[in-house]
C-alpha cells in the first residue's frame, strides 16, 4: 500500500497547480499501521506541458502489484480538483480525492477502500520550491 500511496503523490497534482519545483509530504492513516508513523515527503519537477493538462498528471498508471487504476469524475471548480479512482487487481480499491490549491501551496485527501486493508487516508500538502533546475 505504501508503494501504491507514493506512486499516487508522485502523479497527483492537476491545475491549477504552477509547474515547477514542488515538495510533497504525505501522512497516511490505514488500519495495521503503526500509530504516529512520520509522514513521507518528495519532490517533483512538474514541466509545463504537466502543469497544463490535469490529465497527464492524475493517476494513472500501475500502482502496488498488479493493480490498474482508472480516474473518473474528474472536475474543477476555481481552485479545488476532485476525482474518482477505481484501481483493479489483486487488490481492487477504489476512492475519491480533493485537492486544494492556493498560489504556490495545496493541501488535499485522498480516501481509499479495499484491498483487503479497510479504508486508507492519506493527506497531501505540498509547497512550490521554485523553478526546476536540470
Amino acid at each position: 500500500m505504501v508503494v501504491f500511496a507514493a506512486a499516487v503523490s508522485a502523479s497527483l497534482l492537476a491545475q491549477p497547480r504552477r509547474d515547477g519545483r514542488w515538495e510533497v509530504k504525505m501522512e497516511m492513516d490505514m488500519p495495521g499501521m503503526p500509530a504516529g508513523m512520520p509522514p513521507m515527503t518528495s519532490s517533483q519537477c512538474i514541466t509545463p506541458d504537466e502543469a497544463k493538462d490535469p490529465q497527464k498528471s492524475m493517476p494513472q498508471g500501475r500502482g502496488r502489484g498488479n493493480q490498474d487504476c482508472k480516474v473518473s469524475d474528474y472536475k474543477q471548480d476555481g481552485n479545488k480538483v476532485t476525482w474518482s479512482m477505481k484501481c483493479e487487481g489483486q487488490q481492487a480499491m477504489t476512492g475519491t480525492g480533493e485537492f486544494v490549491y492556493a498560489g504556490d501551496t495545496y493541501t488535499g485527501t485522498i480516501k481509499m477502500e479495499g484491498g483487503g486493508r479497510g479504508a486508507m487516508t492519506m493527506k497531501y500538502s505540498g509547497k512550490r520550491l521554485g523553478d526546476c533546475t536540470k
